[in-house]
C-alpha cells in the first residue's frame, strides 16, 4: 500500500473546549489509485490532506507513506520523505513569485540531487503546454498557467503518490476543466498514485474511488 492510515484523530483546543476535527479515521490507498476526498468545507478535508503528508501531526492514530510510519520520524526526516515521494498541488498554486516558471519547477529537483534539473524542468513545462512561458514569473502568468506551472513540479521528480487539494478551487469552469484533463492525463501516464481534495461531484466521479468526510468521519461512496 501506498497510503495506510489507522484510527487517525485530530483534536485542536477550542477556547479550552477540545474540539474533534477527524474521528478515528482507518483507510488505504494502493498504487495507481485515483482516490478523491468530497465533504462540506470545514469538514476536514484539508486537515486530512496535511496529516498524510506529515505537515501536521494527529493527536492519535497513524499515518505509513510506502510502510514507512510518519510518526516514527523526526520533522527533518519528514520533509525528506515527502521529497522522496510526494508531489503537491494547492488551490493557491504556491508558486515563488521570485522565481521564474522553469526556476519554480527546478527548485526541487535540485534540492533533489537531479544533475540535469534545467532540462527535466524545461521537458515537464513543454508537457504542460507552457514551453513558450518558461522564463515568465508568476505575475505574468493567468491561474490557469500558474496551476499547469504546479502541475509540473508536481509530477518532475516522479512521486509515488501526489496529493491535491482543491487544484480548480481559483479556476474558472473552462480553465479548471483544462487543468483536471493535463492533471489525469499525466498521472495515467505515470501510474502516479493521486488523492485529491474537491468540491466538484464531476472530477470525483473521474477517480477510481470516492471517500466523503462528514462530521471528521470518512465513509466510502459507493
Amino acid at each position: 500500500m501506498v497510503v495506510e492510515v489507522r484510527d487517525l484523530a485530530k483534536r485542536v483546543d477550542n477556547g479550552g473546549e477540545p474540539l474533534t476535527i477527524l474521528h478515528e479515521i482507518s483507510f488505504a490507498v494502493a498504487a495507481g489509485e485515483t482516490v478523491a476526498i468530497v465533504g462540506a468545507s470545514g469538514s476536514g478535508k484539508s486537515t486530512l490532506l496535511g496529516l498524510l503528508a506529515g505537515l501536521d501531526l494527529p493527536s492519535s492514530g497513524s499515518v505509513a507513506l510506502a510502510g514507512e510510519a510518519l510518526g516514527a520520524l523526526d520533522e527533518d526526516a519528514r520533509a525528506v520523505l515527502r521529497g522522496r515521494l510526494l508531489g503537491f498541488v494547492f488551490q493557491t498554486f504556491q508558486l515563488l513569485p521570485s522565481l521564474n516558471a522553469v526556476e519554480n519547477v527546478m527548485l526541487p529537483l535540485e534540492l533533489a540531487g537531479t544533475a540535469n534539473a534545467r532540462a527535466e524542468a524545461e521537458y515537464w513545462l513543454q508537457r504542460v503546454g507552457l514551453a513558450h512561458r518558461l522564463r515568465h514569473y508568476p505575475k505574468h502568468l493567468s491561474g490557469g498557467e500558474q496551476q499547469r506551472v504546479a502541475l509540473a513540479r508536481a509530477f518532475a521528480l516522479q512521486p509515488r503518490l501526489v496529493l491535491a487539494d482543491e487544484p480548480t478551487g481559483n479556476l474558472d469552469a473552462a480553465t479548471g476543466h483544462q487543468v483536471i484533463e493535463l492533471m489525469f492525463a499525466i498521472n495515467a501516464e505515470r501510474g502516479t498514485t493521486l488523492i485529491l481534495v474537491t468540491h466538484d461531484e464531476e472530477i470525483a466521479a473521474r477517480c477510481s474511488r470516492r471517500l466523503r468526510m462528514h462530521a471528521g468521519q470518512l465513509e466510502e461512496v459507493r
